[in-house]
């Protein structure tokens, strides 16, 4: 008799176990992808762990293997898929989690998916198998007979699940990645934690109860489905799994919540110990636990706090996070000092993690330094709006906390509710209009069929031809496959080879021209059909193209030359950008056409002008040099081990090309030069921020850099031609005029404050007294912003105990000045008045109690709007 060995208890150990296990069935392991999709602008963050293969299911792409298994990190916050709000305060939901995966991309299928799952849970994890149970779709015969004739599992524990979503196919076991396409039934299995937990069996009225949790979700995709809802049998059936981690772990340790497990235990005590507070069951200690994993992977995969996007996600994540460590009383930054300890417990699965380290927290800090400075105000602001029993937060206030103190709307909510109190969604949309964030996307997987092609893949020789003989093997006119295109019709050509290189990695598609005698068709664009399929998309200028023809397909040189210049010194920019700002640099998306090269990348500041010359500097030593340019194919593995870099969104087969240029080593698949030399000259032409933590360099090359030089030259000319000095000149030039201006703004300045201060004195006759306060609103022309502060002032020194607004005008634009004595800020804010008078006049603005600014596009409006204080105040006094 053989003693079974200890069941994988850790996160660690299920974690690692799960891998084991099917690598031992034949499954290559595949490492978590990023957090944010590459090239999938259809989903906001990788929320289940078969997105990375998305493009495998849809036939756009293939792999080196056909079984792979994964750890994937997901992230559920955003879009459709948002539990934000419930994270923290149910025992299940997260935004941050790992999904244990396993698929068959045309290999196995059900029985194999459902006994490994069935010998991974009750034999490796030694979950009693009484406690299990299992759906299956209602039609599925052959996964109900695998469950009850062939795994043993008694048919009153296997639920059928028919269509209860109102339509066919629609139901709870029948999975579908969108509207149409690959879908399929699918296999759930359950947990049973018992009957002193409420709750029903799956398909009960009560199902949402706790007792029975499910745990795994096998799917089948056999089924391709059309758009009228009928569906035929794919020809290679997949299959596509998931498990969460979290509640997996939960079973295995005993525990009832997923919070309760040994990673959050941690976490949990970690937040506890820099927040104070000691009470481990609270819940704000939970959403902070929950809420480094999210915010720390987030920065690890380039997301940022920002103002839209996932940027706008992430410091809604991180926001939440500090207002439950201010609501335990912890007034300083605290929540960046959490990134050790979750590297500790997850650095060794994700490495990464552990390299960025030191940027996940500096990033955090900054954010949370940046919010504290705001917290107490916002916070005192909500406060007095929830004051009195107010059981509804005006959308007005929600708005104003979101606009001017960085509340995002759900952080609201997350206080209100803990208040009993509802918020009016309706009126802070209205008043956020154009303003709302755009840090929502689409949730669900959008169908973006290619062209309907299922022919032999074409054979590109672009690398080593700029010109070849080709045949056409499919023609297509607004998406339709057709036998001919006539002159004057636009279309796509695929041809059975091809010298024209489709887009990818950031390197545009190539034009040119496909010609026969008499036949002309211009190719204005390269694209991908499918992976190893190109489709020339442009116009048939001249005579009838036919499927079958033989032509010559010309690649416009001029046009390569030049984009292969770009692209060969991306790569060289690529790496002085890490030896000169370090190796956090990462690219985040590029664009290589032939006028220049668009380069994002990590960093947290803006390169200076001293970086930018000395990487400049670096990259033409590289080209000065005039080393050839080596590209070498091996398979991806051998490939990682030369030491390659991998670039980002760039889709990697099941071989590769490693390319040598100069001193830089990465694997691309693009085009390039012959020698570095060919590049000729760079220069770089600007660099910006494109989002927070992401900056964007773009540089130009050979004959565009001469241009621009040129164009830089002539421009120094006239300059200097108009400041009447010569160009070496110019730069003291132009410092003696800029002293003179500067000279002439302080005596235009004085001249404005004795005539305010005049008009001040001649203010305080026009205010009225109400209820002991001393009211003026007034307009103050020619004032500047600063002049209305001084005034303001000057006034409030001399009223004593008062309410001011002061306004004024110029070219259409107003700005508003609101001001109140320090003995009466209990009864008027400022901040409040001057929002008041600045939405009558097409404005918005903010401040201290005692003193707020705003601005306004209406001033025609400020008139009616100045006279409408008096009743403002009178009612708030």
């Amino acid at each position: 008799m053989t003693t079974r060995s200890t069941p994988p208890v850790t996160v660690a150990e299920i974690r690692k176990s799960f891998l084991d296990f099917f690598a031992s069935k034949g499954h290559t392991v595949v490492p978590s992808s990023s957090l944010v999709p590459g090239n999938d602008p259809t989903l906001m963050f990788t929320n289940s762990g078969m997105v990375q293969f998305k493009d495998v299911f849809l036939g756009s792409d293939k792999r080196s293997y056909n079984r792979a298994t994964s750890v994937q990190a997901c992230l559920r916050a955003g879009g459709k898929h948002n539990d934000l709000e419930n994270v923290g305060y149910t025992a299940r939901h997260h935004t941050f989690f790992e999904m244990l995966g396993n698929w068959s991309f045309g290999d196995y299928f059900k029985r194999e998916s459902l006994k490994w799952a069935w010998e991974l849970l009750t034999e490796v994890y030694q979950l009693p198998a009484e406690r299990l149970l299992a759906t299956v779709y209602e039609e599925d015969d052959e996964a109900y007979d695998i469950w009850t004739k062939e795994i043993g599992l008694p048919p009153e524990r296997v639920i059928r699940i028919g269509d209860n979503k109102g339509g066919r196919y629609k139901s709870d076991n029948f999975w579908m990645m969108a509207d149409t396409g690959p879908c399929g039934p699918c296999s759930e299995i359950f947990y049973d934690h018992g009957p002193h937990i409420p709750g029903g069996p799956p398909g009960s009225p009560d199902e949402d109860g706790d007792r029975f949790i499910e745990i795994w979700n096998n799917v089948f995709m056999q089924f391709d489905m059309a758009e009228d809802g009928s569906v035929s049998r794919l020809p290679a059936p997949c299959v596509d799994t998931g498990m969460g981690l979290e509640r997996l772990a939960a079973i295995l340790q005993h525990v009832h919540s997923n919070y309760e497990i040994d990673i959050f235990a941690a976490l949990i005590r970690a937040a506890s110990r820099e927040t104070g507070c000691t009470d481990l069951e609270n819940k704000s200690l939970r959403v902070i636990a929950d809420h480094i994993r999210a915010t720390a992977f987030l920065v690890a995969d380039g997301v940022v706090p920002s103002n839209e996007g996932r940027g706008y996600v992430q410091r809604r994540i991180v926001r939440r996070a500090i207002r439950h460590g201010y609501k335990l009383g912890q007034k300083k930054p605290f929540f960046h000092k959490l990134v050790p300890d979750l590297v500790a417990l997850m650095g060794e699965a994700y490495p990464k993690l552990q390299a960025d380290q030191q940027r996940i927290t500096d990033i955090l800090k900054t954010e949370e330094e940046r919010f504290f400075e705001t917290l107490a105000n916002g916070m005192e602001i909500l406060d007095a709006a929830l004051a009195g029993g107010a059981k509804v937060l005006p959308g007005d206030v929600a708005f104003k906390l979101h606009d001017t103190f960085g509340f995002p709307l759900d952080l609201s909510a997350d206080v209100c509710r803990e208040r009993e109190v509802g918020v009016d969604e309706e009126g802070f949309k209205a008043a956020m209009e154009r303003q709302k964030a755009a840090g929502r996307a689409a949730g669900k997987f959008k169908m973006d069929r290619a062209l309907d092609y299922s022919g032999a893949g074409n054979l590109f020789t672009g690398y080593e031809m700029l010109e070849e003989a080709a045949s056409v093997v499919a023609l297509y006119h607004e998406g339709t496959p057709v036998q001919q295109l006539a002159e004057g019709q636009s279309g796509v050509v695929v041809l059975d080879t091809t010298p024209f290189y489709a887009e990818s990695g950031g390197q545009v598609g190539d034009q040119g021209q496909l010609a026969a005698e008499g036949v002309l068709f211009g190719v204005a664009d390269t694209q991908k059909i499918k992976a190893d399929v190109f489709g020339h998309h442009g116009t048939q200028t001249q005579g009838t193209l036919k499927v079958g023809d033989k032509l010559t397909a010309r690649v416009d040189t001029a046009l390569r030359a030049a984009t292969q210049r770009n692209h060969s010194v991306t790569h060289l920019m690529h790496k002085a950008l890490r030896e000169v700002l370090g190796t956090h640099v990462q690219q985040k998306g590029s664009l290589v056409n032939a006028e220049r090269t668009r380069f994002d990348f990590a960093h947290n500041a803006p390169v200076s002008d001293a970086q930018v010359r000395e990487i400049e500097a670096r990259v033409n030593a590289e080209i000065l040099a005039n080393e050839a340019v080596a590209a070498r194919v091996m398979d991806i593995e051998s490939a990682q081990q030369t030491g390659a870099m991998m670039l980002f969104g760039e889709k990697y087969g099941e071989t590769v090309r490693v390319l040598d240029i100069g001193s830089s080593r990465e694997l691309c698949g693009g085009t390039h030069v012959v020698r570095t030399g060919d590049i000729g000259l760079f220069k770089v032409v600007n660099e910006s921020g494109v989002a927070a933590g992401v900056r964007r360099i773009e540089a130009v090359t050979g004959a565009n850099a001469l241009s621009y030089l040129q164009q830089l030259e002539s421009t120094v000319h006239t300059v200097a031609a108009t400041l009447k000095a010569p160009a070496a000149e110019l730069e003291s030039r132009l410092g003696s005029v800029l002293e003179q201006v500067r000279s002439l703004e302080k005596e235009v300045a004085a001249l404005k404050g004795k005539l305010a201060s005049s008009q001040g004195d001649e203010l305080l006759l026009q205010a009225i007294d109400i209820k002991g306060l001393k009211l003026l609103a007034a307009q103050l022309p020619g004032a500047d912003a600063k002049v209305l502060r001084d005034t303001m002032d000057k006034l409030k020194d001399k009223l004593k105990t008062a309410v001011i607004v002061l306004a004024s005008t110029e070219g259409g634009k107003v700005q508003i000045a609101a001001g109140v004595t320090a003995d009466s800020i209990g009864r008027v804010k400022a901040g409040e008045l001057v929002n008041f008078v600045a939405q009558q006049v097409g404005g918005k603005g903010g401040g201290k109690p005692d003193m707020a600014m705003a601005g306004g596009t209406d001033a025609a409006a400020l008139p009616a709007a100045l006279q409408s204080v008096q009743a403002w105040v009178t009612e708030r006094a």
